[in-house]
């Protein structure tokens, strides 16, 4: 299992981190979903011939959906 280090432990100190699972980082990603976008250009003595922009949503089906409204008693 991995571990990373991207959260921090304290707001004390911006430079000390605590480890994440990998499991646990892929849980929050999916709950809260997460936008991931990019730019390609193709080109040929500095002249752009193609650009593709690419944006991806990745999130769960629950993270998504609007909440149900509740039934009245």
């Amino acid at each position: 299992m991995g571990v990373t280090t991207l959260a921090p432990n304290s707001a004390d100190d911006p430079l000390s981190y605590r480890p994440v699972a990998l499991v646990d980082l892929l849980d929050r990603v999916l709950a809260t979903g997460v936008v991931i976008t990019g730019d390609i250009t193709l080109a040929i003595a500095d002249i752009d011939l193609v650009r593709v922009s690419l944006r991806a949503l990745i999130a769960s089906v629950g993270a998504l959906a609007p909440p149900e409204p509740e039934a009245a008693p």
